[in-house]
């Protein structure tokens, strides 16, 4: 396996650039560049005139920048994915591509506090020039929005009993690494149970620290904007949360799922499906690739003006 490609497998590559119906000339958006899989094989669709915008935030990305005239990368979180467009006089895009998974590549740096296979500094920010760290938000949130955050972006069922064991143990001294953070919750976990519900832990963390939920928001909102009608939104999510929000916003034109109806009563949405069963990895590539186990790809397509 080459260097670019261990930082990063793309999941659903070929189903999820296909869905972008890609046009030789046409303009596309990656919004998670990460390790520059998704992008290439978006690149090497595209001829005279195409262009491909790669976004993100991350540093560690730069170093896989794909060295073609056709690529602009844009170092920035992708919820500025309006703002950007702008300044490089880009009206509309054709497709914008999405692949919410954090990259392999984090979970296996153990620097970056991501995972807890290492001990390291209980970081997680994807923007390290940014930002509260994990530890910040252990040691300074009220007991009640640490159980919040627990409940909601990890669904775990513990979140209160987490949350005041945390607010205890930081009383005594503050938590700043992976291995001091562990020592603290690993006795309310089972054995049997333990690495899936720290799994949860470290998720609901990592939402927290980089916004994700909002920025998703804010770049699904700017994205239905960007799209020229016939443009495709196209999708990977890895837990409920996003998956709700994305397929809220491809059913309904809002996150939150709220039907609009016009005078006749028809629903008033801006998206028309292209796949309406979520697509999911084969059997073969969740063998190749483990973490794409819990993907779902969702297509959508702009409306032309009724």
């Amino acid at each position: 396996m080459n260097e670019e490609l261990t930082y990063h497998v793309p999941v659903l590559l070929k189903p999820s650039v296909d869905g972008m119906n890609i046009r030789p000339d046409g303009t596309y958006v990656d919004v998670t560049f990460g390790g520059g899989g998704h992008s290439r094989e978006i690149l090497s669709r595209l001829g005279d005139g195409g262009r491909l915008l790669g976004f993100d935030q991350d540093e560690d990305a730069e170093q896989n920048i794909v060295d073609n005239p056709h690529f602009i990368f844009v170092r920035s979180n992708f919820r500025y994915l309006h703002n950007f467009l702008r300044y490089h006089d880009i009206e509309e895009v054709d497709a914008i591509l999405a692949d919410l998974g954090v990259s392999s590549h984090h979970f296996d740096d153990s620097e970056r506090g991501f995972s807890f296979r290492f001990d390291g500094a209980l970081d997680m920010r994807m923007n390290k020039r940014a930002g509260d760290t994990a530890a910040d938000i252990i040691n300074t949130y009220d007991e009640e929005r640490l159980a919040d955050i627990f409940y909601l972006y990890g669904e775990l069922k513990n979140s209160r009993k987490l949350a005041s064991v945390l607010v205890k143990a930081r009383a005594g001294q503050k938590i700043t690494t992976i291995g001091e953070f562990l020592e603290v919750i690993k006795p309310l976990f089972g054995r049997e149970r333990e690495k899936k519900e720290l799994a949860k832990v470290f998720q609901a963390l990592r939402i927290e620290v980089n916004q994700e939920m909002e920025a998703l928001k804010e770049m699904l909102y700017a994205a239905t904007e960007a799209l020229k009608p016939g443009g495709r939104l196209v999708v990977i999510t890895y837990h409920s949360l996003e998956d709700r929000m994305v397929k809220n916003m491809m059913k309904t034109g809002n996150v939150e799922g709220k039907m609009e109806k016009d005078f006749f009563g028809n629903v008033q949405t801006p998206f028309r499906l292209v796949n309406n069963k979520v697509i999911v990895p084969d059997e073969t590539e969740i063998e190749r690739n483990p973490r794409s186990r819990s993907a779902k790809l969702r297509i959508a397509e702009k409306k032309g003006e009724e």
